[in-house]
């Protein structure tokens, strides 16, 4: 790669993923341009790749994928300050217009003009992060302390989801220390909703999953007891035992059959948080509504960003053990098979570095 070439990873549709290169771009008033070392591939990457979008939202135009990412700042525009060139950064994907009626409202993360890195949900598509480097907002950059690794450090923003999930659930049922915490999903989302759990302080976290590499990648992360319900379908009599005894779920599969076991666990008044997205999923409203279950829907993150940034940072919260496979960007193909293969895969990224 030379100066003026910038190596991108871009969807024209469905099954159409292709490493092209395109010119560099210079940074503008208040922007800055980051030489990106490391970019997570999310589930929603796959689902654009693999079904050519997700739900009603559609791929119409090409875009490069990508809105996990962190890499070194290469270039300031005029008036970037407190920024230098060098420093490590994880950006944020999300930009909102900061004008809308919830902008307004402090509720920024409902915005109606969202503006978010690797998204097709409207016209033009925004552009995401799975490039060489990347021209970005100087306030989306978010400093992380030398040492730090890049691939830790591109794991901010699903730590991010994670931590507003985590918020979301406190809000109605209180502090997690202490509590009895249930993790169903050992996806990305589900490993790192453990690992929260467990800075908060969980008294007991118990994860569940149908895929033994998944499951032992979240007993890396913290998680107590791993429960493979495919192969021990009687794994959660134990929290399942009188009305229950989860005191708190997060729900990161949006499988009906793992929200069914997240609810028998539920203790009554027990608080469940949905992470997992997915269609029309059937839920048991009379047992929801007999045991008077608090449930909270959860998506993508605010502030939370660079509260996820500083854990990282910090080495409060370790990411690492769920990055189950690197590939060089020439490999990009190859990092999204990988991706979707869950008996072997929990967090793949795309490495930028001299590839």
């Amino acid at each position: 790669m030379t100066q003026t070439e910038n190596r991108i990873v871009r969807l024209y549709g469905q099954d159409d993923l292709r490493v092209e290169t395109e010119p560099t771009a210079q940074p503008g008033p208040g922007q800055v341009r980051v030489s990106v070392l490391a970019g997570g591939i999310c589930g929603s990457d796959l689902h654009y790749w693999l079904e050519g979008g997700i739900g009603t939202i559609r791929v119409r135009e090409p875009i490069i994928l990508g809105h996990e990412a962190a890499g070194r700042i290469e270039a300031l525009g005029a008036s970037v300050t407190g920024l230098e060139v060098g420093q490590l950064v994880a950006m944020n994907p999300s930009h909102p217009c900061g004008v809308c009626d919830f902008c307004q409202q402090g509720l920024t993360i409902h915005c109606t003009a969202m503006k978010f890195k690797g998204s097709a949900m409207y016209l033009p598509h925004q552009q995401g992060m799975f490039r060489d480097l990347m021209v970005i907002d100087a306030a989306q950059c978010h400093v992380l302390p030398d040492g730090t690794d890049p691939g830790a450090a591109a794991c901010a923003e699903p730590l991010a989801v994670c931590l507003h999930a985590a918020n979301r659930g406190e809000s109605v049922a209180g502090s997690l220390a202490g509590k009895v915490v249930l993790v169903t999903g050992a996806g990305p989302i589900g490993a790192l909703c453990v690992a929260v759990a467990r800075a908060r302080g969980a008294a007991e976290i118990v994860v569940t999953d149908i895929q033994d590499t998944t499951l032992a990648v979240a007993l890396r992360m913290g998680a107590d007891h791993a429960v493979n319900t495919l192969k021990t379908p009687d794994g959660l009599a134990p929290w399942q035992a009188g009305k229950g005894r989860a005191d708190l779920v997060f729900e990161c599969s949006a499988a009906a059959p793992a929200i069914r076991d997240a609810i028998t666990c539920l203790r009554p008044r027990g608080t469940m948080v949905q992470v997992g997205v997915a269609g029309p999923t059937p839920m048991p409203l009379n047992v929801m509504v007999g045991k008077e279950i608090l449930f909270i829907g959860s998506q993508r993150f605010d502030a939370e960003f660079a509260d996820a940034v500083a854990l990282i940072g910090s080495g409060r919260i370790d990411p690492r053990p769920m990055i189950t496979g690197t590939y060089p960007v020439t490999e990009a193909l190859d990092a999204f098979d990988a991706a979707r293969d869950r008996a072997r895969a929990v967090k793949v990224q795309i490495s930028f570095a001299g590839a």
